[in-house]
């Protein structure tokens, strides 16, 4: 005859191998979920591009983000998080990437995007070699599960140039 405590460790460990079970079902079945993300973002206006005190080129931007990601959303989706970023090429590295804008999407209800934002972290360069460069506007999301392994993936969605000139 066991004892009562000897009952409750059993009864404790049957119960945590059958969660890690679920958890290891509920990975192995999003490993199989292929998504069909689809976006568009477009600059629509050049806030402000100037020359820095320190010399490095900053620009803010005004862009329209509309985007259906309502497929990213499983059973096993706690929540997405979305940035956008500017990707572009200079002289001293082949990939620059600086983010421009980020959201949280809590659930598949609020997975339809359609929005005009101003760029909540400017485009800083590290030196002056912004002005007429050809910039890509490129969509990553992270999909963070309950439980299991984070996926993520990324678009590319548009691209623009630069003025050659500083503005105010």
């Amino acid at each position: 005859m066991q004892s009562w405590v000897q009952r409750l460790l059993t009864t404790a460990t049957t119960a945590a191998l059958l969660l890690l079970a679920a958890c290891c079902a509920a990975s192995a079945l999003d490993a199989f979920h292929v998504p069909s993300v689809q976006a568009q973002a477009h600059v629509t206006k050049i806030n402000r591009f100037h020359k820095q005190l320190n010399g490095n080129d900053k620009v803010t931007l005004t862009f329209n983000v509309s985007a259906n990601l309502e497929s990213l959303f499983t059973w096993s989706t706690k929540q997405v998080f979305i940035f956008l970023t500017a990707e572009y090429e200079n002289s001293k590295n082949s990939l620059n990437q600086v983010s421009l804008w980020d959201h949280i999407i809590p659930d598949k209800d609020k997975a339809n995007l359609q929005v005009e934002v101003k760029s909540k972290y400017p485009l800083i360069d590290q030196g002056s070699s912004l002005r007429g460069k050809k910039v890509q506007l490129v969509l990553h999301w992270h999909v963070m599960p309950k439980a299991g392994v984070m996926i993520r993936d990324r678009m590319a969605l548009s691209e623009f140039n630069l003025p050659d000139s500083y503005t105010s």
